[in-house]
């Protein structure tokens, strides 16, 4: 926030003013050392390859997050949710911020730069299968009408 109160987008070049901690949720197993990087293949849509690693300042995006993830991947396994630390500069997350949510509420953000995994958070509470599947059939709405577009 500026000094009017007004929210102030997260930049490449004005991101340093952000604290954590952050998190990500994914499908994968990871351990503290270990780095997300952009150019892998993304947990929302088949095919597509990735050109940022995204993360949150809010816990309960990142559930969201690695519930989607292992929805999606048709495992059946419980998601996981790592706290991680930006090693680099990172911005305001587009696919939601104020194209989604005004302002930028979820706290979503996104790098070309690695993430490092510090921790993972055992102690998440996921949604009910009826919510989790709510959101699943409003992505699967999306991709029906084509507008399940990620801006990467």
């Amino acid at each position: 926030m500026d000094d009017d109160g007004a929210r102030v987008p997260v930049t490449y070049e004005h991101c340093a003013h952000v604290e954590g901690p952050f998190f990500h949720g994914t499908a994968s197993a990871l351990e503290p050392g270990d780095e997300l990087v952009a150019g892998r293949g993304s947990n929302f849509q088949a095919g597509r390859v990735s050109n940022n690693v995204y993360f949150t300042a809010v816990l309960e995006t990142a559930v969201w997050g690695a519930e989607l993830a292992t929805a999606l991947a048709g495992n059946g396994e419980r998601g996981r949710v790592y706290v991680v630390e930006p090693l680099g500069p990172f911005e305001d997350d587009p696919n939601v911020t104020d194209k989604r949510f005004p302002g930028n509420p979820t706290q979503s953000y996104r790098s070309r730069r690695p993430l490092r995994v510090v921790g993972e958070v055992d102690d998440w509470r996921g949604h009910s299968p009826e919510v989790l599947q709510g959101m699943l059939d409003s992505l699967a709405e999306l991709r029906a009408q084509s507008r399940d577009v990620i801006e990467d």
